[in-house]
């Protein structure tokens, strides 16, 4: 606990917060949410992470426990813990979207010479095993696939040419349009992200993958060739995994310890920083 309390009072830990913030910030302000409800959303996290992951060697975690460690009031952490934070499921579209993509990302029915996703056929009428129907009914029979094709559609997440042939716009289910769907997405795997770097500071051994490239005196060219390469590779990288993800989860379904989950991620940013100097003088 101690070790926790001395990180914590590093100010080079502190200012790596405070610049985590600032992106935070400027999200939460462009929809309007101010600084007032931001505290009181972080107040029942707070409170919620000191009464989850904070267990004292298996003893009840008490309102006086939970207040010390979240700095939140006693009083207050009482009515946040009755009221406490769930784990809200996945916008049923995404739960979905993401299984249907995998399997259109990784079995070789649905990928060309180059694995890479087939343009499908959207009835198998049209395309029989290798369309977008068989495709969703390979993963649920309960929902349409003419109902998933517009719900994708409606988000950007597909398009439909003029020979009624479906086509993937992201190798990964992200959509395009949809402040839920996005929404989920940017809660998951930035916050995978944290708890891995939060691990690497935390715990000595082992550390989680977290690696980025860094270069500057780039021009805009430069910048978007670098940005159609990182997405190349990226991709390529992303479909390997989720293949080899898929068949790993197969050959493990009856095992007993079947019960972790993995995140695997990339990615790419640029900006302007001569913009930014002569704003700042």
């Amino acid at each position: 606990m101690s070790s926790r309390l001395s990180l914590l009072a590093s100010p080079a830990l502190l200012r790596a917060v405070q610049r985590l913030l600032r992106p935070l910030a400027r999200l939460l302000m462009a929809y309007g949410v101010n600084y007032l409800a931001f505290c009181n959303l972080a107040k029942g996290v707070f409170v919620d992470v000191a009464a989850r992951d904070f267990p004292d060697d298996g003893a009840p975690v008490t309102d006086s426990r939970v207040s010390l460690l979240s700095g939140v009031h006693r009083r207050e952490v009482k009515r946040l813990r009755e009221e406490m934070l769930s784990r809200a499921p996945p916008p049923p579209v995404v739960s979905l979207g993401a299984q249907v993509v995998s399997r259109w990302c990784a079995e070789p029915i649905f990928l060309d010479s180059r694995r890479q996703p087939l343009a499908l056929p959207r009835l198998a009428s049209q395309g029989g095993e290798a369309s977008f129907e068989r495709l969703v009914e390979g993963v649920s029979k309960d929902i349409r696939s003419r109902a998933v094709l517009d719900e994708w559609l409606r988000l950007g997440a597909v398009t439909l040419d003029a020979e009624d042939r479906v086509h993937l716009v992201e190798h990964a289910f992200v959509p395009a349009r949809g402040l839920d769907e996005k929404s989920f997405y940017l809660g998951k795997n930035i916050g995978d992200h944290l708890e891995a770097a939060g691990h690497n500071l935390i715990e000595s051994q082992p550390p989680f993958l977290d690696r980025s490239v860094y270069c500057d005196g780039l021009s805009a060219e430069s910048v978007e060739q670098l940005r159609v390469l990182s997405r190349e590779l990226a991709v390529g990288a992303m479909q390997e995994i989720n293949r080899r993800a898929l068949e790993l989860q197969e050959a493990d379904h009856e095992r007993a310890d079947a019960g972790h989950r993995i995140t695997f991620g990339v990615y790419f940013y640029a900006e302007n920083t001569r913009s930014e100097e002569k704003v700042a003088a």
